[in-house]
């Protein structure tokens, strides 16, 4: 939807396939560092009339409750996908986009400098194509990508929730092989989403045992599902997520967003990481489009620009997720936190950008 945006307004013609019809839910922890918020305003993109409650205090919970707190110095604005991918629809509807909804694309094919992309009704030219379909798609299997050599452990859980919590708060409580946040997004409503390993499911059976016998040994998760009004008739699910290296240009697509490489979701930052990809990633298409570079400086140009700003922020999550989902680690991760300002600080600086 950024993307969408930035190019049209640059007088280009973009056309956006998407499988389903806004709004819809997406797994997703729902808060946005404040990195993004000069160039959201300054592109007519901040989402300001829906009030998102300011997040600037983080708090970090074990596997059995011990819990730390620590100011976040740029913090960040909670608002839901709902409202928000729903908010740039629009803006890039009103603004010339074409879109394409309830419409899958099937393949894509790049030849003779342009490309082919397909779907179960027709087949569409262009120029260049944005690979911006999220974490996991049928499009990175008939693509042959390598993250998918491996399959990935974990599923993500959301759901939307009314409970008396401090707005200002972002909370990441652990438990036995998964991780749950809970921040409040517009209308005092709160994300709760959590990231759990397949074995937690698999020998409880279902969502509901699962979160009874194993996430409800915090208690801070237990207090949040025991009194909170629950919003879905049921949570919004995704399995196989992959934390594991992608390229930024697959076959000619240049990939944005969490197709590019998705950051673990304790570090809050995907939405930003997103926002940001797609701004280098219109800017270079711009000078593509106008004749200034040529498609191999285009690819060339997005890859070492996309890993400059991106690939370590995505090795450091890696590496801190490892002091999350078991008791012993999550207790050390939670006495760092309460004894040592200085590497917290330092964690949440290499995570997080500079506002752009």
């Amino acid at each position: 939807m950024v993307c969408a945006n930035l190019l049209v307004k640059n007088g280009f013609h973009v056309r956006v396939i998407e499988r389903k019809a806004y709004p819809f839910h997406r797994v997703c922890g729902e808060y946005i560092s404040n990195e993004t918020v000069p160039f959201l305003k300054k592109h007519g993109l901040f989402p300001k009339e829906f009030d998102p409650p300011q997040i600037t205090r983080f708090q970090l919970t074990s596997v059995n409750g011990q819990t730390a707190f620590t100011p976040l110095d740029l913090g960040g604005f909670g608002i839901s996908r709902y409202v928000f991918d729903h908010y740039l629809f629009q803006k890039a509807e009103q603004a010339g986009v074409e879109f394409l909804l309830n419409t899958e694309v099937t393949q894509i094919k790049y030849h003779e400098e342009g490309f082919q992309v397909q779907t179960s009704g027709a087949t569409y030219e262009a120029a260049l194509v944005l690979g911006t379909f999220g974490k996991r798609s049928r499009l990175d299997v008939s693509m042959k990508r390598n993250f998918l050599q491996h399959r990935s452990p974990y599923a993500g859980v959301k759901y939307h929730v009314r409970i008396d919590q401090p707005s200002n708060l972002i909370a990441l409580h652990n438990f036995q092989d998964g991780y749950c946040g809970i921040s409040q997004v517009e209308d005092s409503k709160f994300t709760v989403c959590y990231l759990t390993h397949r074995s937690n499911l698999r020998q409880y059976g279902s969502i509901p045992e699962m979160e009874q016998a194993v996430m409800f040994r915090n208690p801070f998760i237990k207090n949040i599902f025991q009194n909170a009004e629950f919003l879905f008739a049921k949570p919004e699910v995704i399995n196989e997520i992959s934390f594991a290296t992608k390229a930024p240009v697959e076959d000619h697509v240049l990939m944005a967003g969490d197709a590019a490489g998705m950051i673990t979701p304790l570090c809050g930052n995907g939405m930003a990481m997103a926002i940001h990809s797609a701004k280098i990633v219109s800017e270079l298409i711009t000078q593509f489009l106008i004749g200034k570079i040529n498609r191999d400086q285009l690819e060339l140009q997005y890859t070492r620009q996309w890993n400059s700003h991106f690939a370590n922020r995505l090795w450091v999550g890696r590496q801190i997720q490892k002091l999350f989902g078991s008791e012993w680690t999550s207790n050390l991760a939670v006495n760092l936190l309460r004894q040592s300002r200085p590497l917290a600080d330092f964690i949440i600086r290499n995570t997080h950008g500079h506002p752009f």
